[in-house]
Formats: C-alpha cells, structure tokens, sequence
C-alpha cells in the first residue's frame, strides 16, 4: 500500500511476465494484490482494490477443497490423452515396418520423418499436438 496505482499495475505486470515464464500452464496464473499486513492502510488510492481482492482470495480459498479434485480428474484426462496419443504412435511406426528385410534404413527413415508421421496421427484419430510426446526426446528414444 506504499505504492500508487500505476505503479501497482506496473509491478503486476511484470509479476505475471515472469510467472508466465517459469509455468508450463497455458491458464494465466491468477495473482492476488493487497496489502496483507496487520497495520492500517498508508494510503487509500487502492483500499477499494485490496479489499475486492482479499475477497476473491477468500472465496478462492473456500472452494479449493472442490477445485482440488476437478485438478486431479483433469490432470488424469490429460494423462490418459497422452498415452493414447503415444500407443497410436507406436502401433503405426509398429505397421509401417518391414518384417524380415531392411528394418534398420525403414526405421531410420521413420525417425527422421517424425514430423509427418505425427501429422497423420493427429489427422487420422482427429488428435491435438499437446497429446503427443516432444519430437526430438521421442526420436532419441527410437534411437535407443
């Protein structure tokens, strides 16, 4: 509460720039201002603000409980795309090798064409590029 408003705003932005760096999400994090000290108020530029806020925080914290497993159902969904996304993969790289001759040129091939065979995965089973695994750590794999 040191602060006026258009500094304020300045520090929230620069808050949410760097958090955006450091988190995988794709959610904008949701950041809470206030003044969270047991001393009264400096200055009432922002009073009305820390108060909506301290608000939304409460109410936040009262339906964490709840959010908490809708997170771990989500979390779970999002688990079970992948490895549906990753056993598609497997079982076409699986069909496109040869079963006697010329499996290590026809599995080089198939590594350097990731790419495409990603592309005909996610349009033949009408899937999104987030399922699937990183291409360059999915290849060294296949290497392996």
């Amino acid at each position: 509460d040191q602060i006026d408003r258009q500094q304020l705003m300045r520090v929230y932005g620069a808050l949410l720039w760097s958090l955006g760096k450091t988190m995988s999400s794709p959610e904008v994090t949701r950041v809470y201002v206030g003044s969270f000290w047991q001393e009264p108020l400096r200055s009432m530029d922002n009073a009305a603000l820390f108060e909506d806020e301290e608000r939304d925080l409460m109410k936040d914290l009262a339906i964490l409980p709840r959010q908490s497993a809708v997170r771990k159902i989500n979390e779970l969904v999002k688990r079970i795309r992948k490895v549906k996304a990753l056993a598609y993969i497997i079982g076409y790289l699986k069909i496109q090798m040869p079963n006697l001759m010329g499996r290590e040129k026809k599995q080089q091939k198939l590594i350097n064409d990731l790419p495409n065979v990603f592309r005909t995965i996610m349009k033949k089973y009408n899937l999104v590029p987030g399922d699937f695994p990183d291409i360059n750590e999915f290849s060294a794999k296949l290497k392996e």
